[in-house]
């Protein structure tokens, strides 16, 4: 039977052309000393495009020369950075610097911030609002928590961006996906883009917007803004698509004009799921806190980032988890708020307690908080002589374990690197770039047809054809390694999640404490056990991108048809062969999915990972960034989008054809 499985046209395709692929990888450099051409291993420098040059000059362009009659380029950038920073402003007065007047030595307080505990009590009722009194006391010990550890400064000022960045998203996010609703063309147009900005590396946006809004916060809120926005059209414009026709059409039974339609009917009936959107856009913001911090965001971010620069573990991990907590806060109230039931309607004779009690009791302690803070120091800043430090525990924790398991851990280093890492690394770097054109164009036509095949062999050309083939090879070797293994640890994870009750609670919480994580906060204990280079860099990569292997594992198993299930009991099959023979193959399609997800978050990471000593694209555009070079920025970071836009295609063409041949479509 596994004979006749590896001997089939389709095997003897993938086996024939990893043979060749491999021939000539193992033998590209004799092969060039052979006949004297180097063009074998190294794209002629003579046949490259010079796309860096054109588009550092376009940039240059724009901020020097381009004009449209009444204004520049260079002014329109910086009235968008003026709307910008005036809700910036007040919302990090509010929260963090209090409303000053003046300048320098002559600045004068109006009013103070809101106090630590006006804020938390704040907090505390809004998930009281959205769920009941177990979200509210775990939101409430969120933060406490910072200001117990002495995050509260930098956690304001943190979360100033992300109540700015987050209403931009969504707005912007939900207009895009109203826009796509009314007008399919508007939204096959859209993807692409929305495809690039979600496989573009984070560091690649920074770039670009360094050069056109300069150093400082608001270039860091754009940044943000970017990068969060994209799953928001996605889901906005699925939520609106899905609405049931049934309340369509009693919209339309009830005389709803087109705006009425949109805003009393389609966004209201499909409000649980757009707060999903909302939930990813604020988990997004505040992945990008950390990475922003580069161009001036300031707060937590900026914290971890130092302490990373500096090798200072314990306060790298302590703002690392006031990160996580404000993130599990955000994270768990926003999901309360998806599936939140609408209030009952007050009766119309209520006074304003009755109508608006939250509101009420938020002015309420707002103005109480304020008052004692004039009287009682404690109310307004919680005392620095309470506050806890965990750092030293840290610093004495990874001591000893580097101290007591160095040998260890120095061993599994060896073993991976001399026996996985580096193999695989000789046969990637090794592919000549002709080879690895045809190789891409060929497999991915073999997937999904000439159209598909044709894609890849032009994007991999592309790569070539800028001088950046080795450093995408590494990009594709470091990436594919890291994604294998989180893929052999997350699906048994997924599975033994999907079969068992318990299982599925543990590893679930297991789960979201990692996406809670912010992606820097991973380099850390790793950089301290394993020190920099590509072992650290995978570790990271695999931790980072465990999630959805498992999540997507376990939904395929739980998600199957009971009736199989029960057929496959009648059958006579044992648990074992129950879940080869029949849970595994119906759950394909999901594993597939998982497998596309797992990529997607492994190239954003390895991007990031570029701080700790990786030879890859992302160690170029990381480069581009501290050079402010944008054209090398913007080829590198559309390099890794292409490396992404291709496995997602190749990938989802493979889940399609999983489903057609289960008749699961």
């Amino acid at each position: 039977m596994m004979w006749r499985r590896l001997t089939t046209p389709a095997a003897l395709f993938w086996w024939g052309l990893f043979a060749v692929t491999w021939l000539l990888s193992s033998y590209s450099f004799q092969l060039y000393k052979a006949f004297d051409a180097r063009w074998i291993i190294r794209f002629p420098k003579g046949w490259q495009i010079n796309f860096e040059g054109w588009i550092s000059d376009a940039m240059r362009w724009l901020l020097e020369d381009a004009t449209f009659g009444l204004f520049t380029f260079r002014e329109l950038t910086r009235f968008i950075s003026g709307l910008i920073e005036i809700p910036y402003d007040a919302a990090r007065a509010l929260l963090a610097d209090g409303f000053i007047s003046g300048l320098g030595s002559n600045a004068v307080e109006i009013a103070p911030p809101l106090s630590w505990l006006a804020v938390t009590a704040l907090a505390v009722m809004i998930a009281r609002y959205a769920k009941d009194w177990g979200l509210a006391a775990l939101v409430g010990a969120c933060f406490v928590y910072l200001a117990i550890f002495g995050q509260w400064q930098s956690a304001m000022v943190t979360l100033a961006s992300v109540v700015i960045a987050v209403p931009i998203g969504v707005m912007g996010g939900l207009a895009l996906g109203i826009a796509c609703y009314r007008a399919p063309w508007f939204e096959r147009a859209l993807r692409p883009v929305l495809d690039l900005m979600q496989t573009v590396p984070i560091f690649a946006y920074l770039v670009p917007i360094l050069f056109l809004f300069g150093f400082g916060p608001v270039s860091a809120l754009v940044a943000t803004v970017i990068y969060a926005m994209p799953p928001m059209v996605r889901v906005a414009t699925v939520a609106l698509q899905t609405v049931p026709p049934e309340v369509v059409e009693a919209g339309h039974m009830a005389g709803c004009t087109k705006r009425q339609m949109m805003w009393k009917v389609l966004v209201p009936s499909a409000g649980p799921t757009l707060m999903v959107g909302v939930n990813q856009v604020i988990m997004l913001s505040l992945n990008m806190v950390i990475i922003a911090s580069m161009i001036g965001a300031g707060g937590l971010g900026f914290d971890v980032l130092s302490a990373l620069r500096s090798l200072d573990i314990g306060g790298g991990i302590e703002a690392g988890l006031a990160i996580v907590v404000i993130a599990i806060a955000l994270d768990r109230v926003s999901q309360a708020f998806a599936t939140r039931l609408p209030d009952v309607a007050p009766a119309q004779d209520a006074g304003l307690v009755q109508r608006h009690p939250y509101l009420v009791a938020a002015g309420l302690i707002v103005a109480g908080t304020y008052l004692l803070g004039l009287f009682i120091p404690f109310v307004q800043d919680y005392p620095e002589r309470l506050t806890l430090t965990t750092s030293p525990f840290w610093e004495d924790a990874m001591r000893w374990i580097n101290v007591t398991f160095f040998d260890t851990l120095d061993a599994i280093k060896s073993f991976f690197l001399t026996w996985l890492l580096l193999p695989v690394k000789r046969f990637f770097t090794g592919i000549p770039w002709a080879c690895g054109i045809i190789a891409a164009g060929l497999a991915a036509g073999r997937v999904g047809g000439w159209r598909l095949g044709a894609m890849a062999g032009i994007m991999t050309a592309l790569i070539a054809s800028v001088g950046l083939w080795n450093e995408a090879m590494t990009t594709v070797y470091l990436c594919g390694v890291s994604v294998l293994i989180a893929y052999a640890i997350g699906v048994p994870l997924g599975i033994w999640a999907g079969q068992r009750a318990r299982a599925h609670a543990w590893v679930g919480a297991f789960i979201d404490t990692l996406q809670t994580l912010p992606s820097f906060v991973y380099l850390i204990p790793v950089v301290m056990l394993f020190r920099v280079g590509e072992f650290s860099a995978m570790v990271a990569v695999v931790l980072y991108a465990l999630a959805p292997a498992v999540r997507y594992a376990a939904h395929g198993v739980r998600s199957v048809d009971p009736q199989m299930i029960e057929a496959g009991l009648v059958a006579g099959c044992t648990p074992r062969q129950l879940l080869w023979r029949v849970k595994l193959p119906l759950a394909t399609p999901s594993l597939l999915l998982g497998l596309n997800q797992t990529i997607m978050l492994a190239l954003s990471m390895l991007v990031i990972t570029a701080l700790v000593g990786t030879r890859d694209l992302g160690q170029e555009v990381y480069i581009a960034l501290t050079k402010a070079n944008t054209g090398q920025g913007i080829v590198a970071g559309v390099a890794v989008a292409f490396i992404a836009i291709i496995a997602d295609r190749i990938i989802s063409a493979m889940a399609r054809r999983s489903k057609e041949r289960l008749g699961l479509t």
